[in-house]
């Protein structure tokens, strides 16, 4: 149990992270750029992806399976899905109850955290 929760720490350190990542392609793209703010989100969300996959495996997970392709499709697929949750999240709390973009964005990315932690905990990183 102690490895699983010093594992969970540093994969939340990691995501913090990624957030910074996350957030400052979204504002730079939607705000400066005008780009659509869901486009704007996946972007950012994209790279933080990228970012976050290499620190995990090599410092959270201190995982040396040299099958980087395929465990990164793993961990590329829970993204996606961790991404379609994001912005369903975003878009229900956004769109239908009127809560700051970024405030739901904050709310979302909560929830992806603990569904990306426990899918890559048993799937992508498990061997």
């Amino acid at each position: 149990m102690e490895i699983f929760a010093w594992q969970f720490i540093k994969f939340s350190l990691v995501g913090t992270s990624g957030l910074f990542i996350d957030f400052g392609i979204t504002f730079l793209l939607k705000e400066r750029f005008s780009f659509n703010k869901y486009l704007a989100n996946s972007t950012g969300f994209s790279f933080a992806v990228i970012s976050n996959y290499f620190l995990n495996k090599y410092w959270t997970f201190q995982d040396l399976n040299p099958e980087i392709f395929s465990q990164g499709f793993k961990f590329i697929l829970i993204a996606i899905i961790g991404l379609i949750i994001n912005n369903q999240v975003i878009y229900l709390l956004n769109h239908h109850k009127q809560f700051n973009f970024y405030v739901a964005k904050v709310f979302a990315i909560g929830i992806v955290v603990l569904w990306n932690f426990t899918a890559n905990y048993f799937y992508t990183f498990s061997g």
